[in-house]
């Protein structure tokens, strides 16, 4: 079983601006399924697309599966049997080691910009960059599938 362990953390907007940082992938994401114990999610990123079911979380970890899948395939998945689409930009940075995915929303969610962490076990310690700042790891509000249907626009 694939298992996903993962913590979140509101990125500073000032410091991101001034970062050197590389290219970023577009990202185009929607949820099939979207239950309290599961979710079904169908995202394209730059010319590659996957279909991802993640279980109910447990602490910070949950199972998870992720295939690829036709990027053709995928764009008709997200119009067809998505109830909303989130869009974004992925920055993709090591720091002290780790590799840190930064996400900056666009559209309804834009203004949030979110760094994730995936780590091997839930008690791993890290280094902070000095550009991340709120932990929002057991916030409903900032998982992706909240964000699709709740975007950030209605709450920030």
């Amino acid at each position: 079983m694939g298992v996903e362990i993962e913590r979140k953390f509101l990125v500073n907007h000032g410091k991101w601006n001034q970062l050197n940082k590389p290219a970023g992938t577009a990202f185009r994401q929607g949820y099939m399924v979207k239950e309290a114990d599961k979710t079904v999610r169908v995202r394209v990123a730059g010319n590659q697309a996957y279909i991802t079911i993640k279980g109910k979380s447990k602490g910070i970890s949950r199972s998870e599966y992720e295939y690829e899948i036709p990027v053709d395939d995928a764009g008709e998945l997200l119009s067809a049997f998505c109830e909303a689409v989130i869009y974004k930009t992925r920055y993709c940075i090591t720091f002290a080691g780790k590799l840190w995915e930064i996400d900056v929303f666009d559209r309804d969610n834009e203004g949030l910009i979110m760094a994730e962490i995936e780590l091997d076990d839930e008690a791993e310690t890290f280094d902070l960059p000095d550009w991340v700042e709120t932990e929002v790891t057991g916030d409903d509000r900032y998982y992706n599938s909240n964000l699709s249907i709740n975007p950030y626009k209605n709450w920030a």
